[in-house]
């Protein structure tokens, strides 16, 4: 078998990394850990644990909302953070405000219940996207707004750009897009909506072209765009003459695995002042009376900040920005890509003593436009997939970091398997009555209830993918499985 470097040449530029797995994220080795989850999320350095100790220890910081030292101290290091937020993204404050939340759902939930939803309006997203944004149907049904899904293309599931254009209210040659998917031009058109799509799926790794921003602009909608699968990885510049999303959601654990409970909307101001929001709380309000039941909301991110800030973690978000800063993205994207490559060659190349297939991968099979998560199933020896539940209870025996299951996102797994959107439609009166996943599965005829997801980081290295192919040969290979004795799937 060939080595890596004579596949991946680049490899040998990130050396770097391998340092740090020995210094700052040695815990892994020292554990016995192979972790294969930077999707779900990133790893922290034992630096950013230090810098969080040595800031609490050091100073003394309360609640924001006062005038007081320790009042300060806090938001000083907010608005510090906050500030830093915006430069890494290269958003200029003008034009960009980050609101901090919870985590990406809560900055799609912020949006989706703010957002002027009517009947004249549509809220266009992909089949491939996570649920905190399939939620959002939800609060455009409440207004009578129609939802409208894009669907993605199997194998790869990728969106097909026509498809795309005509459901925005067009033809693609109308609309100047190549086959790539990108618009060349197009025409300017009344606010119609709000379009919501993952910059890079969090299921197969496909990353979706960023210039669909300013297709979906020039038809008249508002872009929601999911960047917490993609900023891991990548930098996302929001400077002038770029794609320019009204919204952004963001976690920051994805990115750097502390603090965790913290997320970002990040929304252009303009698209801001265009959202009503349905309540307002501690915080938020530049005023409030019981008497005469009156509110005014604060201005700009204030007034989407609810109740108190986590002001003790939100400088570690800093601390996180200003990591990934001093190693350098780029070589943080070519070791993923690597290894991303050559998993995929050595997952591909996994065969049964009699030759058949030993996985079967749901989307890109090679490096062109996709990011660093494979999703996939293994087959057993009479060709059947391999329960992922049982996947999952023998890598974790084997201290295997892995996520399976179909990931918060259903419409990919629906395109992964194939199913029929039509036969969907038919079943639904049916499916009324089915009250389990378990259920579900066993409606649709599904060869299994999800599937199994690696996918790689900044701490991730060379050994890792070996031990992960040793597992899977000695515990796969020419082996017939079922599915007994497994627990029940709890949801998705």
């Amino acid at each position: 078998m060939s080595t890596i470097l004579e596949t991946f040449p680049e490899y040998a530029d990130t050396a770097l990394l391998d340092h740090l797995r020995e210094t700052e994220y040695n815990y892994l080795d020292e554990q016995g850990q192979t972790y294969l989850d930077y999707t779900g999320s990133g790893l922290a350095a034992k630096s950013q644990y230090n810098a969080h100790n040595a800031r609490l220890t050091e100073h003394i910081f309360g609640n924001p909302h006062s005038v007081s030292p320790t009042s300060e101290n806090s938001t000083r290091l907010v608005e510090q953070a906050r500030s830093h937020v915006l430069a890494y993204l290269n958003a200029t404050p003008d034009t960009y405000t980050a609101i901090f939340t919870q985590n990406a759902t809560g900055a799609a939930r912020l949006v989706g219940e703010a957002y002027p939803f009517t009947r004249q309006k549509t809220f266009i997203l992909t089949e491939d996207n996570h649920n905190s944004v399939n939620g959002i149907r939800e609060f455009a049904r409440a207004r009578n707004a129609r939802t409208v899904y894009v669907t993605s293309q199997s194998p790869e599931l990728r969106v097909n750009p026509a498809v795309l254009a005509e459901a925005l209210g067009g033809h693609w040659w109308e609309w100047g897009l190549d086959k790539m998917g990108i618009a060349k031009g197009g025409r300017s058109a009344r606010e119609r909506g709000l379009f919501a799509y993952p910059a890079q799926s969090n299921l197969s790794g496909v990353r979706h072209p960023l210039e669909w921003v300013t297709l979906a602009q020039e038809c008249g909608y508002d872009v929601l765009l999911d960047a917490a699968a993609y900023l891991p990885t990548n930098r996302l510049d929001l400077s002038d003459g770029n794609p320019q999303p009204d919204f952004v959601m963001v976690s920051w654990y994805k990115l750097f695995g502390y603090p965790t409970g913290l997320g970002c909307l990040i929304a252009r101001r303009d698209a801001l002042s265009r959202l009503s929001r349905p309540w307002f709380s501690g915080g938020s309000v530049l005023a409030a009376g019981v008497v005469h039941r009156h509110h005014t909301l604060a201005a700009d991110e204030v007034g989407f900040e609810d109740g108190t800030l986590n002001f003790l973690s939100i400088p570690d978000v800093q601390v996180g920005l200003e990591w990934l800063e001093r190693i350098d993205m780029t070589m943080i994207a070519t070791r993923v890509r690597c290894l991303t490559g050559w998993f995929l060659q050595r997952l591909l190349a996994l065969r049964h003593s009699d030759g058949a297939p030993m996985a079967e991968v749901y989307g890109p099979t090679d490096l062109k436009r996709r990011g660093g998560t494979v999703c996939f199933n293994f087959l057993d020896s009479q060709g059947k997939i391999v329960d992922e539940r049982l996947v999952a209870h023998e890598s974790a025996a084997a201290s295997f970091s892995l996520r399976t299951g179909c990931f918060c996102n259903p419409g990919g797994m629906e395109n992964a398997f194939g199913l029929d959107a039509r036969l969907l439609r038919r079943m639904r009166r049916r499916l009324r009555k089915v009250t389990t996943i378990d259920g579900y599965i066993h409606a649709y005829g599904l060869p299994s209830g999800g599937a199994v997801r690696v996918s790689f980081g900044l701490a991730s290295n060379v050994a890792d993918v070996d031990r992960f192919f040793e597992f899977a040969i000695r515990t796969y290979r020419d082996r017939v499985t079922d599915s007994k004795g497994l627990s029940p799937r709890l949801g998705c």
